[in-house]
């Protein structure tokens, strides 16, 4: 602690009992743990003095920035530092020629998207929550949009890096394309804090579409949402969102936004393009809706009702939780081959009906990626059994299939068991590479892989 505060700024290092509470624990119903202290980056150097510290004292280091992790990835179970960049916000260039942006790693998607507007740009990894960009990238997050575009392993060309010792490196370059060396860039994407802390990204960006155009499509139950999205991407039309909710979401986000849409499961679809290429898309895709009893296929053509139809659906995981209040909320998060979303979808509400939970369906199911949403008493073993039991059925369905434990929210926490099964001996290697880069196990231990 004394080293700490010698050589890093003034205030930079804290042990007030409520910042250290507010710094372990993230949005997830994982018990929260504390970190032995908290430090408030501001620069490269800080970030560098801290890891040189923490290496020299083996001392746990945790990045941290919004907290909106839902796995549990930022507490910091073995204590330590946690490690707050917030304050490292600054949009550092905008290179609209080469639609390529250079960001610190607390800088918000909200705040870059205001940054790139009058460029006529837009960064487009979207999930729900106004995460920072250095925690989208930890988790290789991606999002309502990703069925067009992507996720953020696929916008990030280069990461600078302060590794566990305290070198730093950047991983790649700024040319859209490299056949040199290993792709390290992909590597620490997705590495949720255990191989260093970023301190700087450069982010591919997107011009904005000429017109946007979104749809609210409603059917009778899940498995006609599910067949139309299968039917839509087979008929390669460019939809840019393609979102899932039951009727459970639908009623919970009327009471919580004051909508009145109906309460049956809906598909809220985005489309991008030019006027004329737009208008035969969406004719297609309504044509497809009705082949599979769609009951109503309603437009959002304005930007005020598409704001509202986004983020009614971006509210969907707090409007749920808000019908439960004094529960935590447990969020399984898998990805599956887009063949079997329609089973797998449909089997997860029977799951939740079954087994007599509060529970909700929602997904990006242009990806073959779902949510179940359960609402659960944290102070009661037997709901928290019933829940994790629910998960684990619903992640062994995914494995089955070819899929993947978690398509978006990362493992942190309360995915790891799993990675085993899904990895095999793979897994003894991403080990090997965590060992080289953290000999003394010191990047937010505990996490992704033990």
């Amino acid at each position: 602690m004394e080293e700490l505060k010698t050589r890093l700024p003034k205030d930079a290092v804290s042990v007030n009992p409520t910042i250290l509470e507010q710094h372990g624990r993230d949005e997830s119903y994982h018990a929260p743990h504390n970190p032995d202290a908290v430090v408030f980056a501001k620069s490269r150097d800080d970030v560098v003095e801290v890891m040189r510290i923490a290496a020299k004292y083996r001392v746990p280091v945790i990045p941290f920035a919004i907290g909106s992790s839902v796995e549990g990835h930022v507490i910091p179970v073995q204590g330590g530092i946690s490690l707050d960049v917030t304050a490292m916000n600054q949009i550092l260039e905008i290179r609209p020629e080469d639609f390529l942006v250079r960001v610190q790693p607390g800088v918000t998607r909200t705040q870059l998207n205001r940054a790139l507007k009058p460029y006529g740009l837009f960064f487009p990894v979207d999930p729900g929550a106004d995460a920072s960009l250095g925690g989208m990238a930890a988790t290789n997050a991606s999002g309502t949009t990703t069925v067009r575009y992507g996720t953020m392993r696929d916008q990030v060309r280069d990461l600078e890096v302060v590794l566990p010792g305290g070198e730093v490196i950047h991983t790649g370059s700024l040319a859209a394309k490299s056949s040199s060396g290993y792709h390290l860039t992909g590597l620490f994407v997705g590495s949720e804090g255990t191989l260093g802390v970023f301190t700087e990204l450069w982010l591919r960006v997107y011009g904005l579409p000429e017109r946007v155009m979104a749809i609210r499509a409603e059917f009778p139950d899940v498995s006609g949402c599910v067949k139309t999205a299968t039917a839509v991407l087979g008929a390669g039309i460019p939809v840019a969102r393609m979102e899932l909710v039951d009727e459970r979401i639908v009623e919970a986000v009327n009471a919580y936004k004051g909508t009145s849409y109906p309460k049956v499961p809906t598909l809220f679809l985005e489309f991008h393009g030019n006027p004329e290429g737009l208008e035969r898309d969406v004719q297609t895709a309504r044509e497809l809706a009705e082949e599979e009893g769609c009951l109503g296929f309603a437009f959002d053509s304005d930007e005020e009702s598409r704001q509202q139809l986004w983020e009614a659906r971006h509210s969907a995981a707090r409007a749920f939780m808000a019908q439960y209040p004094g529960r935590g909320m447990m969020t399984t998060d898998v990805c599956v081959p887009i063949s079997k979303m329609a089973q797998a979808v449909t089997d997860a509400r029977e799951l939740l009906d079954r087994q007599g939970v509060y529970g909700a369906v929602l997904g990006h199911i242009g990806d073959g990626n779902y949510h179940a949403l359960i609402a659960v008493d944290t102070k009661d073993p037997e709901d928290v059994a019933r829940a994790e039991a629910i998960n684990e059925q619903l992640v062994e369905y995914a494995l089955a299939c070819g899929g993947t434990c978690t398509g978006e929210h990362g493992v942190g926490l309360g995915k790891r068991k799993y990675q085993e099964k899904e990895h095999g001996r793979a897994l003894q290697v991403m080990k090997a590479i965590r060992s080289a880069l953290d000999p003394l196990g010191i990047m937010n231990p505990g996490k992704l892989i033990d």
